[in-house]
């Protein structure tokens, strides 16, 4: 190959790296070879110094890193819409688990990471968080489907579908991330659940486990003032405190939500180089909290964006949370300058990477990452005039106007047909278990 042959090249209206600068480059053209970014330079300059196989123009889209959505439990798409309108432990304690226990195996994993990643990627997300049972089930979907992830195989005190207890997940874990530790495009981490359903025991487990096997942590953190003040009842502190006293605060920990926070605790996240994912619809819809994000990212914390599951949000659509995320921070700090579209549009893509380890793979459309992409078409009359590209995105696109993306160069959407999954037999899939789902919640209700 010489040395200007190029695999794909992208020619966009405005290309918005997220790194090393904020902000939109107009008219710019992105060089792909061998999967990862070569070049970026004006559209003009690139045609007379590259060839390549194929050339993708696009004059009315925004070029942007593929969105990383932090935290997730992708199979629960199978769940969306099964018990809304419902305070947290209710949901799960009436409703999720219960439902969990009776429908949870590697088939119900498998179509149900399927529709999400089909969501996904017709979303804009390249990269997801994942915490539910089964990760290798999920690994394979995402193989499949051409995604990135960082899944988390959780970690309870009690038996599930995939476990007898502490032992057989953490047994799993390390076995899922030996098993795929050579492939770049799966990470395998420890998810204990939450502070609420984790002991001192297992916790401190996974703690010697991750450093061992350089893994990341992901827990629900501090999702609701329930939360707290039943540990605080129990133990007579606080579940930050607590994760503090056995080490878990460090930079390979993602603590999701953080609604309730004092000024302390935000010191010591800081501290520790702990990193926040915030899920700014799904506290919301289950009413728990405001996670305090401007505070967060004032003190110089990492915070990421996740949507949480569909069973409480009730979509995978990062734009929209991207929004949601600068609109709530505005309304909780009463700043109008608070958590700006580029500071949203970061938390998207380069904090959620970082968040999850991949920040040198992916997060931002620089010279030698993964070309890890998605284009965004701000041509509709719902999105013009254009005078500020990242700012239209956030304020303004849906997800509906995502129409490429592309992981690692390769192309698993393009004019919003996808291109590595069956969108017809995932919808088929789907309405087979609504079927039965709704069948056997139908004859629980007549047994009662």
């Amino acid at each position: 190959m010489t040395d200007n042959r190029a695999d794909l090249i992208v020619q966009a209206r405005w290309v918005a790296p997220v790194a090393p600068d904020t902000g939109a480059l107009a008219d710019h053209a992105l060089v792909v070879r061998d999967g990862a970014i070569v070049d970026l330079l004006p559209t003009a300059l690139a045609a007379r110094k590259w060839v390549a196989d194929d050339t993708v123009t696009l004059d009315r889209h925004l070029l942007i890193p593929g969105l990383v959505n932090a935290h997730t439990h992708a199979a629960m798409n199978l769940f969306r819409g099964l018990a809304d309108d419902l305070p947290l432990m209710t949901w799960l304690e009436q409703h999720i688990w219960p439902a969990e226990g009776r429908w949870i195996g590697e088939p119900f994993v498998r179509d149900g990471a399927r529709l999400a990643a089909a969501e996904m990627i017709r979303s804009g997300t390249t990269c997801f968080g994942d915490m539910y049972f089964f990760p290798e089930t999920t690994a394979r979907v995402v193989m499949e489907a051409g995604l990135r992830a960082a899944l988390f195989a959780p970690i309870l005190d009690f038996p599930t579908p995939m476990g007898d207890g502490p032992d057989d997940y953490l047994r799993l874990t390390t076995r899922a991330a030996d098993a795929w530790r050579h492939e770049p495009r799966i990470t395998i981490g420890f998810g204990p659940h939450a502070p609420y359903t984790v002991s001192d025991g297992p916790l401190r487990q996974v703690l010697t486990l991750a450093e061992e096997l350089d893994a990341p942590v992901m827990m629900h953190v501090h999702e609701t003032a329930g939360e707290i003040h039943s540990a605080v009842e129990a133990n007579g502190e606080r579940p930050l405190a607590r994760l503090k006293q056995l080490g878990l605060l460090s930079p390979r920990l993602m603590a999701v939500h953080m609604t309730q926070l004092l000024d302390e605790e935000i010191q010591w996240v800081a501290d520790t180089g702990t990193q926040v994912v915030h899920c700014p619809e799904s506290n919301l819809k289950l009413a728990s909290g405001f996670c305090p994000v401007q505070r967060l990212l004032d003190a110089g914390i990492n915070v990421a964006l996740g949507t949480d599951g569909a069973a409480s949000n009730n979509d995978l659509d990062m734009i929209g949370e991207t929004r949601t995320a600068a609109l709530l921070a505005k309304g909780v700090s009463l700043r109008a300058d608070a958590v700006s579209a580029d500071q949203a549009l970061r938390m998207a893509t380069l904090n959620g990477a970082r968040a999850l380890g991949l920040e040198q793979r992916t997060g931002s459309l620089e010279i030698g990452k993964q070309a890890d992409m998605v284009a965004v078409d701000l041509g509709a009359l719902e999105t013009q005039p254009v005078y500020d590209p990242v700012a239209q995105l956030v304020y303004a696109a849906t997800r509906d106007q995502v129409t490429h993306s592309w992981v690692a160069g390769r192309c698993l959407m393009r004019d919003r047909q996808l291109t590595t999954l069956n969108a017809a037999l995932i919808a088929k899939n789907a309405g087979e278990w609504r079927d039965k789902i709704a069948r056997a919640d139908h004859s629980s209700e007549n047994e009662q």
